[in-house]
């Protein structure tokens, strides 16, 4: 499989940062008008953490929202209109295993239908609790098929 990189949040990009909400990599401009996001067929957000994330000793909080709003700069203040959040994960000075680098963190599929309208822009939010993230960075996009993806090494595919 191939990643359009038009639908790549991430590649590799920090989520260390104090307590609180933070826009993570690039956004994706859906147009003016938002439809179906796949054409009639089913897209999938992948997370993926090629860097352990950790917190600095005390035990942290971190989830990750795909989220539009309006404007590029997606709010992060809770205006935004969310379409998924993960799982909340719990992480301190040993990364959760989930967390660990070469894991899939989350793949869920994009909401469709009657649930909340996209707005223009697209993105990923990190929702960081109780202590700084010290390390670690996420892959973040877009596919039709969760499945057949797999990572590579840069220029080993």
């Amino acid at each position: 499989m191939i990643i359009d990189s038009l639908n790549e949040f991430a590649d590799a990009v920090s989520v260390a940062a104090a307590a609180g909400t933070a826009l993570i990599g690039n956004v994706i401009d859906l147009g003016a008008t938002p439809q179906d996001l796949g054409n009639g067929k089913p897209m999938y957000l992948v997370i993926t953490v090629p860097t352990a994330i950790i917190t600095g000793g005390a035990a942290g909080t971190i989830a990750f929202s795909l989220a539009s709003d309006a404007q590029a700069a997606i709010a992060v203040d809770g205006t935004a209109t969310n379409h998924i959040t993960t799982d909340t994960f719990v992480t301190d000075d040993i990364a959760l295993a989930a967390l660990q680098a070469g894991t899939t963190a989350f793949v869920g599929a994009l909401p469709t239908g009657a649930g909340k309208a996209y707005e223009r822009y697209l993105g990923v939010l990190a929702i960081i609790g109780t202590t700084t993230v010290t390390a670690g960075a996420i892959n973040a996009f877009l596919t039709y098929d969760p499945s057949a993806w797999k990572a590579y090494a840069d220029a080993v595919n």
